[in-house]
């Protein structure tokens, strides 16, 4: 870390890597279809404001802040003009993947569920769920109150159920 901070840019690589395998997942569930050019604008805020972070150690949950930040900006200018892909657009499963036709199916249904939901709802799920904070540490990473990350995560889970069930 305090290579990377000086500049070197093996260091800075590593670091790259393992929070991008750490944060690509929480920018995908925000982010959806633009989960990568969140991680990517992330990663990019995370690098040049490297020298302001004061504690080392907490370099994972300073950047994951960074990064659900940049998911729900990413979304939410993309939300606008962006429609969930039609069912019948899905690209074939490869021959030789694991699962079948029903995993495939099972995921675009969840991903066109999450899609419907607010960016703000989305990053509230996966906090809570993919990332396993608790309200108060989800609370810290939004930037909100506690009591607003339990109003979201509620009305996101009824807004989920609700169209999952439609």
């Amino acid at each position: 870390m305090v290579a990377a901070r000086g500049g070197d840019t093996s260091a800075m690589s590593a670091l790259v890597g393992a929070l991008a395998t750490r944060l690509g997942p929480v920018c995908g569930a925000i982010a959806l279809d633009d989960g990568d050019d969140a991680l990517q604008e992330a990663l990019i805020v995370v690098l040049r404001n490297l020298g302001d972070l004061r504690e080392p150690a907490a370099v994972v949950g300073w950047a994951r802040r960074i990064a659900v930040r940049e998911a729900v900006r990413v979304a939410a200018r993309r939300s606008r003009s962006v429609l969930v892909a039609d069912v019948g657009d899905r690209p074939p499963r490869a021959p030789g993947l694991p699962g079948g036709e029903a995993d495939v199916d099972l995921g675009l249904d969840v991903r066109a569920t999450l899609a419907a939901l607010a960016p703000e709802h989305r990053a509230v799920l996966a906090l809570r769920h993919l990332e396993g904070l608790s309200e108060d540490e989800a609370a810290e990473v939004l930037r909100v109150a506690p009591g607003t990350v339990k109003s979201r995560s509620a009305r996101a889970k009824v807004a989920f159920r609700r169209r999952w069930t439609a």
